[in-house]
Parts: C-alpha cells; structure tokens; sequence
C-alpha cells in the first residue's frame, strides 16, 4: 500500500503505449532537496507499491548523502528475457517521451534491474536531455554503474561495520546473496582487504565452500563466462534461497527485494547485514532480527554509491571524483548512524532515519 504523509508522494504517473506495449509508471515521492533521483526497473511484477517503497528510500537516501536531490523511482511492467533488443528499445523509448512532463525538471532516472547504459542512451535520446538519466555511456559524458560505484560504497560501509564489532576484514568470513554489479564489486574489494567469501548466488543457484572459502578472481571469470555461479568447481551447490542459511560473519545483500521474509529470517546466522539491496526485507522483520541482536546496516545508508556516482556525472564530473565522494559519504554516513544507533540504543535503521526526517522537513520548511 502507498502512503500517503508529510513527505509525499508528490506526483504518481502511470503511463500505457498500446502499440508497444509499453506499460509503467514513475512515483516522485520528494523534491525538497531537488529532482527526484531514482532507476528504472523493469520487471514483470513491478507495481505501484514496490516502487513507491524504492522512491521513499530514495528520498532518505539522497538527504542522508546530502545530494541536490530528491527521492524518486519508475517501473516498467515487462519481461525483457521474452523478446529482442529492438521491442525492448521501442518500450524504453516510448517510456521515455511519455515522462516529458516530469524528466528532467522533477525526474532524473538512471539504470536499476535490467536498465543499463545502452537503455539509458536510449532513454536520453528520446527524452531530448542528457540530464533526463545518469548511468550513460562515456560517449554521452556518463559514468556508468558497470564501474561498480554501488558496490564500492557497501564495501566500505561493511568496512565500517566489521571495525565497529571490534572486528577486522581479515576475521570475518561473508557471504553475498547475487553476484551481479552490486554484489561482484563488494566481494572483489572485501576479498581484496582479506575477508573469506564463502557462499555467492544468483538467479541459477548458490556456491558455497565453508573450509577454503571461494576463489574471487576464479569466481568472476566463470560468472562472465558461463552466466552463473553455480558454474564454480570446487563449491558445493544449492539453491538460492540457502545463501540466508549459510555460517558466515557477514552478509551481504546485492540483489532482490523482499529476501527476507517471516518464513526463512530464522534461517539467519550472519552477525552483521549489510543491505546492498534495496528493500531486502520490511522494517517490521528488521526489528525482529535487531532484537535477536544482528547488526542491519540499512539500504538507504549502505548502497547509496550509485546515487552518488549520479550526482558526480550530474554535474559533470570524473570516475576518479566519482571514487573519492563514495568513500567519503559512505564511511562518514555509516560511522555517524551506527555511533548514534548505539548511543541511543535503537536500530540502526531509526537513527539513520531520524536524521534524514529532519533534513527533508527542515528542507520543506
């Protein structure tokens, strides 16, 4: 369900192309601090309230980071893996000229799931504003998020959160539920300061090996190769649902929402939850593992890299400043909320969000 407050949302569009087929909408919950910011996902269950819950987070997002923006979200409804690049470029295009009325002056979109560069230069050229969409090609002055800025930004916000359990990389072992942008570029920079990577999924399964952990480098080239992890010799295979069973220290989110749910969170025996993801599961079951006395680092705080890196190309910059903004705002947002959760003895998440609230209403006043 929607929810209507003091915050938004602002503007609910639903648009339809018979011709096409191209059906979706875009929700722009907040523009205090400016446009609202937020990707594109296209799926066949996108609705209206999954989107709403993406464009909220967005609007916590951008006010925790400080960014000129504000929180906002489309969806399209469609199977993409049903039909050829050419529909898929009608229905991207089509999407596009019927968000005129709002992109770019209150939306600026960028890539989400199954959005990438190459639908975000279609998205651009048939809006007629390069600023209607981050995540562009380099042709087109973008930086794209194939360079992995979500996956910096959870990495270092892990890095944080295993140093306030009093714990260093090299003593944890951690496990990553997909293997896609997100989750690859958080296992590649974990490995690399020397935590264990012990179990990865995807769409196809899981790969786990408890004892010598898995090879990342080894790991990589058979996902590109093959398409999939469970490709992986040397692991142990299952299915993607036992990545939450898995023994590891850490876990971190990077793929789909709605992951924990009431039936499998008791199947949790990570300490420490990094949320890569977006929305990987509702406040009311973060409550229930916080009570169980699991350390949640929230969505909005943790994956904020790519709104980042947005901002960065937003406002013309360069992949290296791109770099520099995401350690710094991760880590100094991370550390802020964690010390303040602490300090009050709340979640994490009702810190984190305490101070985003009074940044959007002192905005709105």
């Amino acid at each position: 369900m929607i929810k209507y407050d003091e915050f938004g949302p602002e503007k609910i569009l639903e648009v339809y192309d018979p011709k096409v087929g191209m059906h979706g909408f875009v929700i722009v919950d907040n523009t205090a601090f400016g446009p609202g910011k937020g990707g594109i996902r296209m799926t066949p269950s996108v609705d209206k309230e999954e989107v709403f819950r993406l464009a909220r987070t967005m609007t916590w997002k951008n006010a925790l980071a400080e960014l000129p923006f504000g929180g906002a979200k489309s969806g399209i409804i469609a199977a993409p893996k049903t039909f050829d690049l050419k529909k898929k470029k009608a229905i991207v295009e089509s999407f596009s000229r019927a968000l005129k009325i709002v992109a770019p002056d209150m939306y600026v979109s960028a890539p989400d799931m199954n959005m990438g560069e190459r639908e975000m230069e279609w998205f651009a050229k048939a809006n007629g504003s390069m600023k209607s969409c981050t995540g562009k090609p380099k042709k087109l002055g973008g930086i794209p998020h194939e360079l992995g800025s979500t996956g910096f930004g959870v990495y270092h916000s892990a890095l944080v959160a295993i140093k306030h359990m009093g714990l260093k990389p090299s003593d944890v072992t951690f496990a990553v539920e997909g293997f896609g942008n997100v989750g690859t570029f958080a296992a590649k920079f974990l490995t690399e300061k020397g935590a264990k990577l012990v179990a990865t999924s995807d769409s196809k399964g899981m790969i786990y090996d408890l004892k010598d952990g898995l090879d990342f480098k080894k790991l990589a080239k058979v996902k590109e190769e093959t398409r999939s992890v469970v490709n992986y010799s040397g692991g142990k295979k299952g299915d993607c649902g036992d990545i939450l069973s898995v023994p590891a220290d850490v876990l971190i989110t990077a793929a789909v929402p709605d992951l924990v749910t009431k039936d499998n969170m008791d199947k949790i025996k990570a300490k420490l939850i990094v949320e890569g993801s977006n929305i990987p599961m509702t406040v009311e079951i973060e409550k229930v593992l916080h009570k169980k006395g699991i350390l949640i680092v929230p969505d909005f705080v943790a994956n904020a890299g790519g709104v980042i890196s947005s901002y960065v190309e937003y406002i013309n910059g360069t992949p290296e400043k791109m770099f520099k903004l995401v350690e710094e705002k991760i880590t100094k947002n991370t550390d802020i909320v964690l010390k303040e959760a602490k300090k009050r003895n709340i979640m994490v998440r009702e810190a984190a969000m305490k101070i985003a609230q009074d940044r959007v209403r002192k905005k709105m006043k």
